[in-house]
Protein backbone atom coordinates (compact mmCIF):
# COMPACT_ATOMS: atom_id res chain seq x y z
CA UNK A 1 0.00 0.00 0.00
CA UNK A 2 1.43 3.47 -0.58
CA UNK A 3 0.16 6.56 1.29
CA UNK A 4 0.14 9.70 -0.30
CA UNK A 5 2.76 12.45 1.26
CA UNK A 6 2.24 16.01 1.27
CA UNK A 7 3.90 19.15 2.62
CA UNK A 8 1.87 18.91 5.98
CA UNK A 9 1.93 15.03 6.59
CA UNK A 10 5.12 14.23 5.19
CA UNK A 11 7.16 15.02 8.88
CA UNK A 12 4.54 12.86 10.89
CA UNK A 13 4.03 10.02 8.57
CA UNK A 14 7.92 9.33 8.20
CA UNK A 15 8.10 9.88 12.18
CA UNK A 16 5.38 6.81 12.68
CA UNK A 17 6.69 4.66 10.14
CA UNK A 18 8.25 1.40 12.10
CA UNK A 19 10.20 0.74 8.95
CA UNK A 20 12.06 2.70 6.02
CA UNK A 21 9.95 4.73 3.95
CA UNK A 22 10.89 5.04 0.20
CA UNK A 23 9.32 8.09 -1.05
CA UNK A 24 8.54 8.78 -4.80
CA UNK A 25 8.67 12.66 -5.66
CA UNK A 26 7.28 13.12 -9.00
CA UNK A 27 4.46 14.74 -11.42
CA UNK A 28 1.77 14.86 -13.29
CA UNK A 29 3.48 16.24 -16.77
CA UNK A 30 6.65 13.60 -16.02
CA UNK A 31 6.62 10.42 -18.74
CA UNK A 32 9.84 8.72 -16.50
CA UNK A 33 7.66 9.15 -13.35
CA UNK A 34 4.40 7.42 -14.89
CA UNK A 35 7.47 4.80 -16.59
CA UNK A 36 8.31 4.35 -12.94
CA UNK A 37 4.82 4.47 -10.92
CA UNK A 38 3.94 0.61 -11.82
CA UNK A 39 7.24 -0.45 -10.27
CA UNK A 40 6.64 1.75 -7.19
CA UNK A 41 3.14 0.27 -6.91
CA UNK A 42 4.68 -2.93 -6.93
CA UNK A 43 7.81 -2.39 -4.40
CA UNK A 44 4.50 -1.46 -2.13
CA UNK A 45 2.46 -4.41 -2.09
CA UNK A 46 6.27 -7.09 -2.19
CA UNK A 47 8.17 -4.94 0.36
CA UNK A 48 4.68 -4.84 2.22
CA UNK A 49 5.99 -4.76 6.56
CA UNK A 50 9.21 -4.41 5.70
CA UNK A 51 9.41 -0.98 3.95
CA UNK A 52 6.48 1.92 3.96
CA UNK A 53 6.17 3.74 0.31
CA UNK A 54 4.93 7.53 0.04
CA UNK A 55 4.31 9.08 -3.32
CA UNK A 56 4.47 12.76 -3.09
CA UNK A 57 3.24 15.24 -6.45
CA UNK A 58 6.25 18.05 -6.21
CA UNK A 59 3.65 20.54 -8.15
CA UNK A 60 1.43 20.21 -5.26
CA UNK A 61 3.93 20.24 -2.65
CA UNK A 62 7.29 22.28 -3.31
CA UNK A 63 8.31 22.87 0.52
CA UNK A 64 9.10 19.27 0.69
CA UNK A 65 10.89 19.02 -2.44
CA UNK A 66 13.12 21.99 -2.45
CA UNK A 67 13.90 21.13 1.48
CA UNK A 68 15.20 17.75 0.19
CA UNK A 69 16.69 19.14 -2.99
CA UNK A 70 14.83 17.81 -5.46
CA UNK A 71 15.94 19.42 -8.92
CA UNK A 72 15.16 16.53 -11.41
CA UNK A 73 12.46 13.56 -11.13
CA UNK A 74 11.54 10.77 -10.66
CA UNK A 75 13.24 11.15 -7.73
CA UNK A 76 13.41 8.30 -4.88
CA UNK A 77 14.73 8.51 -1.41
CA UNK A 78 14.74 5.96 1.21
CA UNK A 79 14.40 7.55 4.84
CA UNK A 80 15.79 5.42 7.74
CA UNK A 81 15.14 6.97 11.23
CA UNK A 82 13.64 9.64 9.54
CA UNK A 83 16.61 10.73 7.74
CA UNK A 84 17.36 10.28 3.83
CA UNK A 85 20.15 7.67 3.38
CA UNK A 86 19.89 6.40 0.02
CA UNK A 87 18.80 8.67 -3.03
CA UNK A 88 17.99 7.91 -6.58
CA UNK A 89 17.32 10.01 -9.90
CA UNK A 90 15.33 9.04 -12.52
CA UNK A 91 13.71 5.94 -13.85
CA UNK A 92 15.04 3.22 -11.47
CA UNK A 93 14.11 -0.64 -13.46
CA UNK A 94 12.59 -3.26 -10.59
CA UNK A 95 15.53 -5.02 -10.26
CA UNK A 96 18.08 -2.38 -9.69
CA UNK A 97 15.51 -0.27 -7.40
CA UNK A 98 14.82 -4.08 -5.10
CA UNK A 99 18.49 -4.57 -4.99
CA UNK A 100 18.93 -0.78 -3.06
CA UNK A 101 16.22 -1.39 -1.07
CA UNK A 102 17.65 -4.86 0.48
CA UNK A 103 21.01 -3.30 0.80
CA UNK A 104 18.92 -0.88 2.87
CA UNK A 105 17.03 -3.08 4.67
CA UNK A 106 20.21 -5.10 5.48
CA UNK A 107 22.33 -2.66 6.97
Amino acid sequence: MEITLTDQNFSAELAKSPVPVLVDFWATWCPPCKMLSPIVEEIAEEYQGKLTVGTMDVDQNPHTATQFGIMSIPTLIVFKNGQPVKQMVGYQPKESLAKKIDEILQS
